[in-house]
């Protein structure tokens, strides 16, 4: 595990300066949620910081179970000191009635919870233990309230620090041989609903049912089930709209309806698969 991490000459440098910047902390908690870009900040943190390093994952109705599943068949790979918290979220009603800024309370509740682990890791060092995040500078150029979360709760961000971007993440990933490196993107639940449409429980495991059910018959890997309060639009890549014809939207609308009679209705969305579609005010 302590080996050199093989990486291609065009983000040499970049790898360099993660490296460098991890060792530097001496400590470290790692917010993972499953997704690419922080899983693999948690395989480099750890590799660079075996005893130094916690991988912090959270449970909540908001995180997808295959991404709970996904950590932690990492972190038994790989040997991780996991850490699962449970974030107050649910029980914050600037969450629930889910605004246009939702990631900023969800972030915020997150950092909370983490802070304690940080205080845990570094009660024998003078050095506080950082906590960080996977943001990349991609994400600097969109939208993201939670960074404004992370900066009122000291977050680093190592990708942002060393200038890595979404291709410098998966071409280091793709070098490192991870499984998860061309993994496609896996944002949290609450992003499926349009802004303004309350976040439930009931919500969010109709849509990761309805996701599941889509991908298992028909294949596709990346589906969207999104909700403008209790109905039901399905998003897929304008490629593989023919793989999911009336028939066998049918069938899969039937499936769902019969477990979740919520929802008053379910149809494929006319326009393909764009991410971020509900985030914007419902009209």
């Amino acid at each position: 595990m302590m080996g050199e991490l093989p990486i291609s000459e065009t983000i040499d440098s970049k790898v360099d300066k993660l490296k460098a910047s991890l060792q530097e902390m001496g400590s470290c908690v790692v917010a993972c949620s499953g997704g690419t870009d922080s899983l693999l900040l948690a395989t480099v943190a750890h590799r660079t910081l075996p005893d130094g390093c916690f991988i912090a994952h959270a449970i909540s109705p908001a995180v997808p179970a295959e991404d709970t599943s996904r950590v932690r068949e990492n972190a038994a790979r790989e040997g991780w000191q996991l850490r699962v918290v449970e974030p107050a979220e649910f029980a914050d009603e600037n969450y629930l009635s889910n605004p246009l800024n939702r990631c900023y309370f969800c972030k915020s509740n997150l950092y909370t919870a983490l802070i304690p682990l940080a205080k845990e890791l570094a009660k024998d060092s003078s050095i506080p233990a950082a906590v960080l995040s996977g943001a990349n500078c991609d994400d600097l150029s969109e939208y993201r309230p939670g960074l404004e979360a992370a900066r009122e709760h000291g977050i680093r961000h190592p990708f942002v620090e060393a200038g890595m971007d979404k291709s410098d993440i998966r071409a280091l990933a793709e070098s490192l041989d991870l499984p998860f490196a061309d993994l496609p993107a896996s944002p949290c639940l609450s992003s499926r609903l349009y802004t303004g449409t309350r976040v439930t429980p009931e919500r969010l495991a109709a849509v990761q049912f309805a996701e599941g059910k889509v991908k298992e018959v028909t294949g596709i890997r990346v589906v969207r089930a999104r909700m403008k309060g209790d109905h039901m639009l399905i998003e897929v890549p304008a490629a593989d709209r023919p793989s999911l014809p009336e028939s066998t939207l049918k069938q899969v609308r039937r499936d769902i309806l019969a477990k979740y009679a919520f929802i008053e209705s379910l149809e494929l969305d006319p326009e393909p698969y764009r991410a971020g579609r509900s985030f914007q005010t419902q009209g």
